[in-house]
């Protein structure tokens, strides 16, 4: 589907975009892995089993949020096919519980997280009217971003749904709307992929409340996202312009 695509993979060493990488490789195309920590993502990336030294992978550190750094990478990259982005930039406050979030954390983690989304989506039109070669965009929402969060399933578990997370995954489903009316050519194509909670060893009580409101899968693992992901990359989805393909085993129906 993908075979001899080059794309970029942002967040290259979390745990989607790891995933991510893998399966790009594993359909035949090349990548070029960034993330902010290169460490970091070496490591995530050998924990999938994946050759570090493949000519089809190539590895580098800047941070997604920092405009100077991104549009540098843009003016040096040459023959993109595409990009997805994985990243997840937040502060060291992220995540506290709604009455306790400050005006200031609130606005940090939306400047941080949707502010560098829409840094990113712009280089890659700016990309796309310099080069006119075709491109496709993913971006990495959340069942959240058009759906209420269901409280009931968090309890005593101690994982808190971010008020700043809802805001920013909506905001990011509206944008690829607005990308794509602006851009307004069927070779540049911007959509996202919105996965229901992903399984990284959440507590038991919490796994088990959140299956129960799923067809009985669950919290899924990242590499069931991945095919959405590369689908939309491809060919095949050639027409799909603005839209979030929803991957939650009936979560949110």
């Amino acid at each position: 589907m993908i075979k001899d695509k080059k794309i970029l993979v942002i967040g290259g060493g979390g745990l989607l975009g790891s995933h991510v990488v893998e399966r790009i490789l594993l359909e035949g195309g090349s990548v070029v892995a960034v993330d902010k920590n290169l460490d970091s993502m070496r490591n995530a990336l050998k924990n999938l089993d994946i050759d570090s030294d493949s000519i089809k992978l190539e590895m580098l550190a800047f941070d997604i949020t920092n405009e100077m750094q991104t549009k540098d990478f843009f003016n040096q990259v040459k023959f993109l096919d595409g990009a997805v982005n994985c990243s997840y930039p937040r502060s060291k406050n992220y995540g506290a519980p709604f009455l306790n979030v400050s005006q200031n954390d609130f606005n940090l983690n939306v400047s941080l997280h949707l502010g560098s989304a829409f840094l990113f989506m712009r280089e890659c039109v700016s990309y796309f009217e310099k080069t006119k070669l075709p491109f496709s965009l993913v971006n990495i929402s959340s069942i959240y971003g058009s759906s209420a969060p269901d409280f009931s399933i968090y309890g005593d578990t101690g994982i808190n749904m971010p008020i700043e997370y809802a805001a920013i995954k909506s905001a990011i489903i509206h944008m690829n709307k607005y990308v794509a009316k602006f851009v307004s050519n069927s070779s540049f194509r911007v959509n996202s992929v919105s996965p229901g909670g992903l399984f990284d060893d959440q507590p038991k009580e919490f796994v088990e409340a959140y299956r129960k409101k799923t067809l009985g899968t669950g919290m899924i693992d990242p590499s069931d996202i991945t095919g959405a992901i590369i689908f939309l990359l491809s060919n095949n989805a050639k027409y799909i312009n603005g839209q979030n393909i929803i991957v939650d085993d009936g979560f949110s129906i």
